[in-house]
């Protein structure tokens, strides 16, 4: 049976549809699964084993209904559902089915904060559209495949404080009303008391370098007396690999530094993961790690938390204005920001271990 996966963005949304093309694969007798997205997302899934073929959204609609009608598919799993996917399908006409998207019950949530949306993960709901073709799930988490050739190594890329194990920090997303503001990400940072590798694209890089300056500066400030305000200071550790463990915060910026691929490689090596409402939150958890997810605008009810690796929420409950979208904003409707101002950091940090 030829099947295939309509998704067209983003980051985080393919990672999550990752169980559904792993099982159409292993449940369907002679599964051969196509995937369609958009091009700047064909490399999250090329190096997929679960997909045999990637088509991608290059020109005009049209064209790539000729090349989709060329493969001649015998089902269509619809995980976007929107007016284009429904164009591509009536097209095709073959038989499908979509995921429900339950935008009338968000709609809901945003605009009255009625709260009638099922807690149900969203896998859930993508799964229940490849359920006529027999498709079950199977207990397993997300999938993230790291190409080869983009592996990071720890050893020869950061600094030998940081290859004692480090937390990795996800500062970015899409939209300003689902990001900390710098302050706050420093505040958070320096509640770790660890070394911290800030991820994040080129747009993230500026904030990121605020960021590292803040705590150089500090370090700097105690130098003369050997300490910073959380503990030794760490010049004696930054160049010795035989140091004790790190037990203050330092900042390596990494954020436009790495491809995604690369990025995703650093959070499979992190002892733990902080991250934002976004993509690099899903791939840590593809990589069963533990997470604090931090949310602003947006709230884990809509579906979408980490899914199936132990996590923490960090957000600020019983707002009334929150959530003020389902997705987000360049900046707060209201004008004071406190779903991410008022978040309290109160941090369980797990035992600290060291990497080597």
């Amino acid at each position: 049976m030829k099947i295939l996966v309509l998704r067209f963005s983003s980051i985080g949304d393919i990672v999550l549809t990752t169980p559904v093309v792993r099982a159409l694969k292993q449940q369907v007798p002679g599964a051969v699964v196509h995937y369609c997205t958009k091009p700047a997302y064909r490399g999250l899934l090329e190096a997929n084993p679960y997909v045999d073929k990637v088509h991608t959204l290059t020109g005009k609609l049209s064209e790539l209904v000729k090349e989709l009608r060329a493969e001649r598919f015998d089902f269509v799993v619809d995980l976007h559902h929107n007016l284009r996917t429904l164009l591509i399908k009536l097209q095709l006409g073959v038989p499908g089915a979509s995921f429900d998207k339950l935008n009338w019950r968000k709609w809901l949530l945003v605009n009255w904060k009625w709260d009638v949306l099922p807690r149900v993960h969203i896998v859930q709901r993508y799964l229940e559209a490849a359920a006529p073709l027999g498709v079950h799930d199977d207990g397993r988490g997300l999938d993230y495949f790291i190409p080869a050739g983009q592996e990071v190594s720890v050893a020869d890329t950061l600094p030998p404080a940081f290859q004692r194990g480090y937390v990795a920090f996800a500062i970015g997303a899409q939209h300003a009303t689902k990001r900390l503001p710098v302050e706050r990400i420093i505040e958070l940072c320096a509640q770790l008391r660890r070394p911290v590798v800030l991820l994040g694209g080129p747009e993230d890089e500026s904030t990121g370098h605020v960021v590292e300056l803040h705590f150089e500066h500090a370090e700097q400030a105690a130098e003369p007396m050997g300490i910073t305000p959380h503990g030794l200071s760490p010049r004696a550790h930054y160049f010795d690999k035989n140091a004790l463990p790190v037990t203050q915060t330092l900042i390596y910026n990494a954020c436009g530094r790495f491809s995604l691929h690369q990025s995703a490689s650093l959070v499979r090596q992190a002892q733990l993961v902080v991250s934002h409402d976004t993509g690099l939150m899903h791939i840590a958890a593809a990589f069963n790690k533990e997470i604090f997810s931090v949310w602003g605008n947006t709230v884990p009810e809509f579906g979408m938390y980490p899914f199936r690796t132990e996590f923490r929420v960090l957000e600020v409950e019983g707002l009334s204005c929150r959530p003020c979208s389902k997705i987000g904003y360049d900046k707060c409707p209201q004008g004071h920001f406190r779903c991410m101002r008022d978040i309290r950091f109160d941090l369980d940090l797990p035992p600290w271990r060291d990497a080597r």
